[in-house]
C-alpha cells in the first residue's frame, strides 16, 4: 500500500506522478460552468404531503440526479457532532490512525485507493470506510476508538438517515405514479449502509490533481455532508461541471446507479468529481444506502412500455463489480445496459 495522502502532502516538494490526472481522458474536454449552479433544494418535511414538492423532487433528480435536501429533520449539532468526529480522527497521529489501516485487497478501514493496476491515477484524498448498517456487519476493529464518542455518534446518525431514505425511496417512486413500496421492496430488509469520511489535504499543484475521480455512485440513494466552508464537490451536467455549494444544515443527496436501473433510466445517476483546495483542508462524510445482494434489482415493471423498453439487465452491485470500473475510469451502471 501507498502512503496516507496526508503523509504524502506535509513532506511533499514535488508532486508524485502517480496522482497527476490525465486531463485529456474521459472527461478532459469538459469546461468548468460559470456561476453558481442551481441543483434544487427539496423541503424534505413536504415529501408526505405537497405534490408540487414531489414533483419538484422528480424534476430536480431526472436534471441533476441530485439536490439539496433541507428540513430533513437532523438536529445542526448532530451534524457538527459528525463532522467533529471526522476531524478528530483525521488529526490523530499517523501512528495511531494506521491501527485501523484497512487490508490489502479489502475496502473497509482506513487508507486510500485500492490500487488494482500499475498506471491506476490515485485520489488525492484519504478515507475511512465502514459498514455502519446492519450493526451486526460493523467489523469493530476499524473503528476508531479515539474521539471516543464516534461511534455513538455515528450510529445516531444513520438511524436518522435510515430513516429519511425509506422516506426518500417511498417519494421517488410515488413521482412515477408507482407503488411507494415498489423501490423499497427492490431495495430490502437486509440492505446495507456504508460510510466514508474524507479527508483532502490542501494540495500546492491543486489543478494537477483530482480528490476523487469523476465517477457515479454504486449506492441506491447517498448522503453527503458536506465541509462547512471549502467547496469541491463538481456535478456533471450538459457537458460541464458545476460546482455543488454549501448550504448551512442541508444534506447534498444524489440517486446511484441502482436508482437509475430501477427506474429504467428515468433518473439519472449523476456523474461528479471532487477537486482539491490548494490552500486549505476539506473533509466530507457520505453514507452510502446499498439495496441487499441476495438477489438481482432491475426496472420496475410499471415503468417498461413499448414507448421506453427496458434498458437495463437485472444484476446484482457487489463492491468488487463496482470498483473494478470506478478504478477505470467507468461507470458500473453503463455494464449494466442491455
Amino acid at each position: 500500500m501507498i502512503n496516507q495522502v496526508q503523509e504524502i502532502a506535509e513532506g511533499c516538494d514535488q508532486l508524485p506522478e502517480r496522482f497527476i490526472r490525465k486531463q485529456d481522458e474521459e472527461y478532459g474536454h469538459i469546461t468548468d460552468a460559470a456561476g453558481a449552479s442551481e441543483i434544487p433544494l427539496i423541503d424534505v418535511s413536504l415529501l408526505t404531503s405537497s405534490p408540487l414538492e414531489l414533483e419538484r423532487l422528480k424534476s430536480a433528480i431526472i436534471t441533476w440526479g441530485c439536490f439539496q435536501g433541507v428540513n430533513h429533520g437532523i438536529e445542526g449539532s448532530l451534524l457538527e457532532k459528525v463532522r467533529e468526529t471526522s476531524r478528530l480522527f483525521f488529526n490523530l497521529s499517523a501512528e495511531e490512525k494506521k491501527k485501523y489501516l484497512r487490508e490489502e485487497d479489502d475496502v473497509e478501514g482506513y487508507g486510500n485507493d485500492m490500487v488494482l493496476s500499475d498506471d491506476q491515477i490515485l485520489d488525492w484524498t484519504d478515507r475511512l470506510y465502514l459498514t455502519v448498517l446492519p450493526q451486526d456487519q460493523q467489523k469493530l476493529q476499524f473503528w476508531p476508538q479515539n474521539p471516543t464518542h464516534f461511534r455513538e455518534v455515528v450510529n445516531d446518525y444513520c438511524s436518522k438517515l435510515e430513516l429519511i431514505n425509506e422516506l426518500i425511496l417511498k417519494a421517488l417512486a410515488r413521482s412515477l405514479n408507482l407503488d411507494e413500496n415498489c423501490f423499497i421492496d427492490q431495495y430490502g430488509t437486509t440492505a446495507k449502509m456504508t460510510a466514508r469520511f474524507n479527508y483532502y489535504p490542501p494540495c500546492p499543484w491543486s489543478d494537477k490533481v483530482l480528490g476523487i475521480k469523476p465517477h457515479s455512485d454504486g449506492s441506491a440513494i447517498t448522503f453527503l455532508l458536506q465541509d462547512k466552508e471549502v467547496e469541491g464537490l463538481q456535478l456533471l451536467k450538459d457537458g460541464q461541471w458545476f460546482g455543488v455549494p454549501v448550504v448551512p444544515d442541508a444534506l447534498t443527496i444524489n440517486v446511484g446507479d441502482q436508482i437509475e436501473i430501477m427506474s429504467n433510466g428515468i433518473f439519472k445517476s449523476p456523474v461528479h468529481r471532487v477537486l482539491v483546495n490548494s490552500k486549505d483542508q476539506r473533509s466530507t462524510v457520505a453514507m452510502f444506502c446499498m439495496p441487499q445482494t441476495e438477489k438481482d434489482i432491475g426496472p420496475a415493471d410499471g415503468l417498461i412500455t413499448d414507448e421506453r423498453p427496458r434498458l437495463y439487465k437485472n444484476v446484482t452491485f457487489s463492491l468488487d463489480f463496482y470498483f473494478k470500473n470506478y478504478q477505470q475510469g467507468k461507470r458500473s451502471v453503463d455494464a449494466c445496459k442491455i
